[in-house]
């Protein structure tokens, strides 16, 4: 049984609302007309704050196969609010947090990338994304998860980079 009194826990979810690419919602039930509240909701698997199973690029693995364990422990958050739009994130890019991350940290890579969500055209098509040089050298410090605000790791109109970074990552059990 893990003390998750030892812990402290930092929400960096994005809430579902109409801004929210691939997601909607609609009245299912109305309190006045059926006695109680209920919406429907349609959810594309990538909308929002979501997870990228191993399965989605092919590899064995769904994310329902986690262990808690795998989903929590030390995380170095990395201010990249500097980053350019488009631009690649590098290993230079985290500074101290290179030299002292220890396999099995995870890091959360902050670049404000949020404040575009009403933004789609700049959300989706201009974020900061992950060098190879990186990804390969998250691995090779057996980072556990990756963190990231905009909606990929990877250029999503850039079918040959989305796959081969994500396929880095989670080949080398980086949970995304």
């Amino acid at each position: 049984m893990i003390d998750f009194s030892q812990f402290r826990s930092i929400d960096i979810s994005l809430a579902y609302n109409e801004h929210i690419a691939g997601f909607s919602s609609n009245t299912a039930r109305d309190l006045k007309e059926d006695g109680w509240n209920a919406r429907w909701l349609n959810i594309y698997s990538h909308a929002g704050t979501h997870m990228d199973a191993p399965l989605h690029f092919g590899l064995s693995g769904t994310i329902d196969k986690f262990r808690p364990e795998q989903l929590m422990g030390k995380a170095w958050v990395v201010d990249l609010t500097h980053v350019a739009p488009k631009a690649k994130i590098e290993v230079s890019d985290l500074g101290t947090v290179a030299a002292n991350i220890q396999a099995g940290d995870s890091l959360i890579l902050h670049t404000a990338w949020s404040q575009y969500l009403k933004q789609p055209e700049i959300y989706r098509d201009q974020l900061p994304r992950i060098s190879t040089d990186l990804a390969k050298w998250m691995v090779a410090k057996e980072v556990k998860m990756l963190g990231v605000e905009p909606p990929s790791v990877a250029d999503v109109n850039n079918l040959a980079e989305v796959t081969e970074i994500h396929e880095i990552l989670l080949r080398g059990n980086v949970i995304i």
